[in-house]
């Protein structure tokens, strides 16, 4: 019988051998699917407003390297210090005021991380002239090259490589994958990649031709198929 199950894994597609080892690990499909993120439609996305995903984008680069708890305690001061982050009167403090933000004591006192506030509130600027919003960016932007989208936020943003870059995307809906510790695991035991510290374009792009391959098969989203790999590794 101990055959016979281990003939039936080997032939299991990628998809079918995570979502296994998540079952196992957390004792039923049910489990899983419960502990499983949703993503917003086109529509709900382009429905946000631009100084939504300018806060977001600084929620990400402030707690990077930092205890979110106290970034969450502060919120209240960072909508107020910001202005509610309208990208355009972001945009348009002098440098001046800018270090006053950033001795601010409302506010986590770090005066690159407000700069670059300032900085995102310029990148969405340019977003909205382009494509009318922010949000009809990334709703138009093709799911099947996430990574792709990784590399625009960090090159065209400010400090929004890495994992900003993606959590911002998970926390305001755009369907996308993490490289979580977990999920790194999961795809380096699996031979997709042979480190998990991926950060190549190589590996980057090996890693979308998984999920994509995953996707088609399962019909699930990106975001899903990503905690399904972290689950399969162990507790959420």
């Amino acid at each position: 019988m101990t055959r016979s199950k281990t003939k039936t894994s080997a032939a299991a597609s990628l998809y079918q051998r995570y979502l296994e080892r998540a079952i196992i690990q957390h004792g039923s499909l049910t489990a899983v699917e419960e502990s499983l993120p949703t993503s917003r439609s086109n529509k709900a996305l382009m429905a946000i407003k631009d100084d939504r995903y300018l806060a977001e984008m600084t929620a990400c680069v402030f707690r990077a390297g930092f205890v979110w708890r106290i970034i969450e305690l502060k919120w209240e001061g960072f909508e107020t210090v910001f202005n509610h982050f309208l990208p355009i009167w972001v945009a348009s403090r002098s440098p001046e005021e800018i270090e006053d933000m950033a001795s601010d004591t409302r506010i986590v006192r770090n005066l690159t991380k407000v700069k670059s506030v300032q900085e995102n509130a310029l990148f969405i600027l340019d977003v909205q002239r382009e494509f009318g919003s922010f949000g009809k960016f990334l709703a138009n932007w093709p799911e099947d090259d996430i990574v792709g989208l990784w590399a625009y936020l960090k090159k065209y943003g400010n400090r929004l490589g890495g994992n900003s870059g993606q959590y911002f995307l998970r926390f305001m809906g755009k369907d996308t994958f993490v490289l979580s510790r977990d999920v790194c695991t999961a795809l380096c035991a699996e031979g997709i990649v042979d480190k998990t510290q991926i950060s190549s374009q190589r590996d980057l792009k090996a890693v979308q031709t998984a999920f994509n391959e995953m996707r088609a098969e399962s019909g699930r989203s990106l975001a899903e198929l990503s905690m399904i790999l972290a689950l399969s590794i162990g507790p959420a």
